[in-house]
């Protein structure tokens, strides 16, 4: 690699100002747009208008940026707004001619994410549609779920092991009586690179495995966990159901049909890097093309997963970036008041519940006691959660 080569490619890490203002602003805007999807969320709503609403919104709030940019920016939807209702494990992002509305009493799992100029900030968010604090099965995997993302925010950081953490995780779904659904991956993310290599597993299974890898300092992980009420090992039912896709360039397939054809070149052109709904292409022909891209590899399908009827299934996501000074999480939303059955007593998780997620300020050796009446500061406990938690410890 030439020392240009080296140079662009540390320029597009967090040791970049730049890079680091990109992926907040991206943040922000999907944490906003969140928001948004939520106030939507009523009793007889349309899940697909509401999937809608969201993608527009982030659109809009990405298009007024970096417009006068000496070279053209790319920016808007990261990932396409998903409603998974219950016993839905995510990706359900239906065609406009879906007519699946909202009910009383729905878990839902919404799911999206924005980028500008490749960095990407993804969030996903579960709220039951109901006054009042969420109580029983409900409480308990959400619960679960958050107390999990707030370990793994404390877990993943320089130096520490993947593995650690999804051991971790598994351990705090268990304290709530609730199981981490098989196949989820958290990713590394980078430029224009939404499911890096470098990534964990929230179970490890004889099927699955990832490689060993350390975390490093000016890395960006998107960390996904999913917890159920059921077995966590959920079903493909209906592969129609399926809408969410994203283009692999390493395949070279020579398309056959001509309706393929002009889907792929509409995705190459609107889609090089980023997840897609097929929502967003010319409908007729994407029915007919997308079929013989996905077969040939040329696309890689988020498929629509299902626990068992009666089971409830809680996801929290959010990105976060190994800065020097710590984790900072960029993306998240409060969650509503939980009253669980169960209560975490575990001195382990408890353990690393009290890790700091910021570094002191100051750093280096203790500095011997100066005048008396000085503060100083001794603690090497956490400093108080940044992000909202309704994890019971």
């Amino acid at each position: 690699m030439s020392s240009d080569d080296e140079r662009d490619e540390k320029e597009l890490d967090l040791t970049s100002p730049e890079v680091v203002t990109k992926y907040k602003s991206a943040a922000e805007i999907v944490n906003k747009a969140l928001q948004v999807v939520l106030t939507e969320c009523k009793p007889k709503a349309k899940i697909v208008d509401i999937c809608e609403k969201g993608d527009a919104f982030i659109k809009e709030q990405t298009g007024s940026m970096y417009k006068n940019a000496k070279k053209k920016i790319d920016r808007g939807v990261a990932f396409p707004t998903c409603v998974s209702v219950n016993n839905t494990v995510g990706h359900f992002s239906p065609l406009a001619s879906d007519e699946t509305l909202l009910e009383e009493g729905d878990m839902l799992k919404i799911d999206m994410g924005c980028h500008i100029d490749g960095f990407i900030a993804l969030v996903a968010h579960t709220h039951v549609l109901q006054d009042g604090p969420v109580t029983g099965r409900k409480a308990d995997v959400l619960a679960a779920a958050n107390t999990a993302a707030e370990v793994a925010l404390r877990l993943v950081r320089p130096g520490k092991k993947n593995h650690a953490v999804t051991e971790a995780i598994q351990k705090v779904a268990e304290a709530y009586d609730c199981k981490i659904v098989e196949g989820v991956i958290s990713h590394q993310m980078k430029q224009n690179v939404i499911d890096g290599s470098k990534c964990f597993l929230s179970v490890s299974t004889p099927e699955t495995r990832v490689d060993d890898a350390e975390f490093l300092e000016n890395e960006v992980y998107a960390i996904d966990i999913v917890a159920s009420t059921g077995d966590g090992k959920p079903k493909l039912l209906d592969e129609k159901q399926t809408t969410v896709y994203k283009k692999d360039a390493d395949v070279n397939y020579q398309l056959k049909m001509k309706a393929s054809r002009f889907i792929f070149s509409e995705i190459k052109e609107n889609f090089p890097h980023m997840p897609f709904t097929a929502r967003s292409l010319e409908e007729k022909r994407a029915r007919l093309g997308l079929v013989e891209c996905v077969n040939h590899g040329h696309l890689l399908p988020y498929p629509v997963l299902y626990e068992k009827p009666g089971d409830f299934v809680a996801q929290i996501k959010f990105t976060v970036l190994l800065m020097p000074n710590g984790s900072d999480r960029i993306t998240s939303h409060s969650l509503q008041e939980l009253q669980p059955t169960k209560t975490v007593d575990d001195p382990e998780i408890k353990g690393w519940l009290a890790l700091a997620i910021k570094k002191k300020k100051g750093g280096g050796k203790k500095k011997k006691a100066k005048k008396a009446g000085e503060k100083g500061e001794t603690s090497t406990e956490a400093e108080p959660m940044e992000t909202s938690s309704n994890a019971q410890e």
